[in-house]
């Protein structure tokens, strides 16, 4: 019997952890029937989060009268380069240093008793997106997540995208935007995310002429919404980092509808609360310069927005354990 389609068991404990907040919830098919969000602290390792995750779950399902023993398994949403068939984090950038050297399925089981499926953040999100949300009908698409880093993904011809190491199609934020630009937490030089990140943004800002006139400087939390809004009141240092960001975002969109033919790109994360300048902006570049003879690539908004990662956690347990 294929335990995670019984219909007893219908409910997913779900997470998505990003750099900045970790979206916690429980799912039911592609429903999110409860949710919290906690701050990520990802800076201070994944360890000290276990204790929060479990918390918050815990909390989440009292109220519905549910407990651990109705869930079919975890589904957990990370921001690093993934060994599916283990289940180990392999990679670090910046972000949950200590994760490469937890094993989350063994924690699943001792905390819950329940198997855990893990896969990269930004590939979640378009597998959500794809299955339930702006991707719906379309087999060929690719996603950028813009917030505290730039991650991407690609479907391509109905197959999400992993290649032999399981980086294909994840990379987009760690391609080459200013070969004399800064270092990123990767080794590469001048990557997109360390061109227009929230990560970033700080130093993007100090190294801005304008910046010690620059009404930026009274925020107590500089980030993308404080540099849309500033930017639309006039300031120079805003324009200046809001301009350049959306040269970085739309040259990123070109380069991946060059690389992966799709026939749609979803722009989703944190930051597309401006979509209302970003969205044409990109359109409008990718329209200009990329070359799709066969027509135009559609560049559309996230239609699940947090929710995108944490809906698509059934699949992803039907897809790694498909014989439970």
């Amino acid at each position: 019997m294929h335990a995670l389609s019984e219909p007893s068991r219908p409910w997913i404990l779900t997470c998505d952890l990003g750099g900045t907040r970790m979206k916690i919830g429980v799912v039911a098919g592609h429903e999110v029937i409860a949710h919290t969000v906690e701050p990520a602290h990802s800076k201070l390792g994944l360890a000290p989060q276990l204790p929060v995750l479990e918390s918050a779950w815990r909390r989440l399902l009292d109220p519905l009268g549910m407990s651990v023993a109705d869930c079919a398994g975890v589904s957990v949403s990370f921001p690093s380069i993934i060994d599916r068939t283990s289940g180990r984090v392999i990679a670090d950038y910046g972000k949950f240093s200590d994760a490469c050297g937890i094993d989350l399925r063994e924690w699943a089981r001792a905390v819950f008793g329940l198997p855990l499926a893990i896969e990269n953040d930004a590939r979640m999100a378009m597998i959500g997106e794809w299955k339930h949300g702006a991707g719906m009908g379309c087999d060929d698409l690719v996603m950028m997540t813009l917030g505290t880093g730039l991650g991407t993904s690609a479907v391509i011809e109905g197959r999400v995208l992993h290649g032999k190491h399981g980086q294909a199609g994840i990379m987009g934020g760690h391609l080459t935007m200013a070969p004399d630009g800064r270092r990123c937490v990767c080794g590469n030089i001048g990557c997109a995310e360390t061109e227009a990140s929230t990560a970033a943004l700080p130093a993007l800002a100090r190294e801005c002429p304008a910046w010690l006139q620059s009404t930026l400087r009274d925020e107590a939390t500089l980030d993308y919404a404080a540099v849309f809004s500033h930017a639309a009141a006039g300031d120079t240092c805003a324009i200046h980092l809001r301009d350049h960001s959306l040269k970085i975002w739309s040259a990123l969109a070109v380069n991946l509808i060059h690389a992966y033919d799709p026939q749609r790109v979803i722009l989703g994360g944190g930051i597309m609360a401006s979509a209302d300048v970003i969205l044409p902006a990109v359109r409008a570049h990718v329209e200009r310069h990329a070359h799709t003879p066969w027509g135009k690539a559609e560049v559309v908004a996230s239609e699940l927005g947090d929710r995108a990662a944490l809906v698509a956690g059934r699949w992803l347990l039907d897809e790694q354990f498909p014989n439970r």
